[in-house]
Formats: C-alpha cells, structure tokens, sequence
C-alpha cells in the first residue's frame, strides 16, 4: 500500500504519523518548542517511518494561516507568527505537502472515517485552548478568502457574566474568548478539567456554545454538529448544549445532531493523512 505522512500541528504539540490508513498508521507526539527544533524532530521521525517511500505529506495546522503560502501567521504562540511551516518540509522530503486548518483536517478525517462519513453537510468545531471551525457544504470544505474563523464570531453577552472581559487577545469577548478552556479557568482560578460536573461554570459555558452553534447553524445548516477538543470531554456537556440550542432555535429550523468526533483524539492525524492521498 502507498504510504502518506500526516502532521496535525498543534499548540502544545506535533502529531505526526506515517501509514496508509486508520489501520497501519504508526504516529508520535513531539512538544510544539521553536519552530526549527519542532519541525526537525518531525522531519527525522518522517524519514525514520517512511523514507523515500513517502507520496504525501498532509498538514493541518493551528493557526491563523495563510493557506496560499503555507505558513503561520498572527499567532501569540511564541516564534511561530509568520512562520512557513511548509517550505522545510517540502524540501526536506521532496514530495507533495498539502496544508489546512487543523479543524479542517479533523473534519477531512471525520468525514471519511469518521462521523461525517457520507455527510454532504456538517459543522465541526473544536473547543479547547482556543476554538475553531470547518463546515461541509454541499460536500465541499467552506472557503473564503482566507479561511473561516468560527471561533472569532460575536455572541451576545450574558447578565450573569456581564463582569467577564474574555480572554481572547484579539477581540476579547468573542466566542473563543467566552467559552475556550483559558476561559474557563480565568473564571474558575484553576483547569476546566478540575471542575465538578455540577459548578455552575458548566451552565454558563454550555449557554455561550450553544449562542455559538445558533449562528452557525442558521447560517450553514448542518445536518450534524461535531464537537471535539478538550473541553468537550466533558460528558454531560454536551447534552446540556443540545438541549439549550433547542431552546434558542424554537422550533424555526431544526436542531442538528450533536455528536463527538468517531475517530476521537485521532481526527486531525487521521485527517492529515487524507489530505496526503491516502
């Protein structure tokens, strides 16, 4: 079988894996450092597990990107604004690199694994330490100019959180502002993950994503919302959304169906690896 490499590039750390499909894939983890000392170790790994035998190698990446040139632009994440993540691969390997958003590469692995298989139409947003989107329309991933920015959209804001700025360092009180996992923890003074699942903090933040997924699903009309990242670990959120978009939408235009990404913490890897060729 023709072999891919597959890179989900993440804030806190690098998946890279090499194999042809969610069977063989062979993967590891390395901590997102400076750019040239993360890029290295991925690079030594790819040619390790694959060598010349390499045909692909897909990318999704944190961002803001710049897709055309295939870099890393206004990130705070330090050394990586404006950093081309995809040139050094690109010569180093010497074979094809196709680069996308980290959340449209899981949604890319999602829908041919996963749980937006023989979708024409889905949401996925990743809600963790910031939040991202990507949408299926008509079976296309959504485009634009640059590429959107689900998690940047404006929410109205709740009496009860009115003393709450938002943690987000562009906007402040968007939707990644409100209800990321910085968020959570600026509120609480400690991790989400920490939290009972009966702290209100889980009321409020179910009530911010569920404000989120009312505009996006008026708007693009997903057959099915997937929920991923970190915050969504969370068992019982999940059904609390649900239930409080159900409520925002009144009846006007369907409530989709909310689910977790089939393919798990492997979505953005697996997705890479499609976005190869595999």
């Amino acid at each position: 079988m023709p072999l891919f490499a597959a890179l989900e590039a993440g804030g806190t750390k690098f998946v890279c894996g090499v194999g042809s499909g969610p069977a063989d894939l062979r993967t590891a983890e390395f901590p997102t450092s400076l750019p040239h000392e993360t890029i290295g170790r991925c690079l030594e790994f790819f040619l390790r597990e694959g060598g010349t035998n390499l045909n692909g190698l897909g990318i999704g990446s944190f961002g803001p990107v710049d897709l055309q040139r295939g870099c890393i632009t206004s990130t705070p994440k330090m050394g990586w604004h404006d950093c081309d993540i995809v040139g050094p691969f690109r010569a180093a390997l010497g074979i094809p690199v196709v680069f996308q958003t980290d959340v449209n590469a899981a949604l890319t692995g999602e829908a041919r694994w996963g749980a937006a298989h023989g979708l024409e139409n889905c949401l996925y947003l990743t809600v963790g330490t910031g939040i991202g989107g990507a949408a299926l329309v008509s079976g296309q991933l959504l485009r634009g100019a640059s590429h959107p920015e689900m998690g940047h959209i404006r929410i109205p804001r709740l009496a009860e959180d009115a003393g709450f700025a938002g943690v987000c360092p562009f906007h402040a009180d968007c939707l990644e502002g409100l209800a990321s996992g910085p968020a959570i923890a600026a509120r609480a003074g400690r991790p989400g993950e920490s939290l009972p699942a009966d702290h209100p903090l889980w009321q409020l933040e179910a009530q911010h994503l569920a404000l989120g997924l009312a505009s996006l699903v008026c708007t693009l009309s997903p057959a099915r919302c997937i929920l991923g990242g970190g915050v969504l670990r969370q068992l019982h959120l999940l059904e609390e959304v649900h239930a409080r978009l159900g409520l925002l939408l009144n009846g006007y235009v369907p409530v989709p169906e909310l689910v977790r990404p089939a393919l798990g913490a492997r979505s953005g890897v697996l997705g890479a690896l499609a976005l190869a060729g595999a």
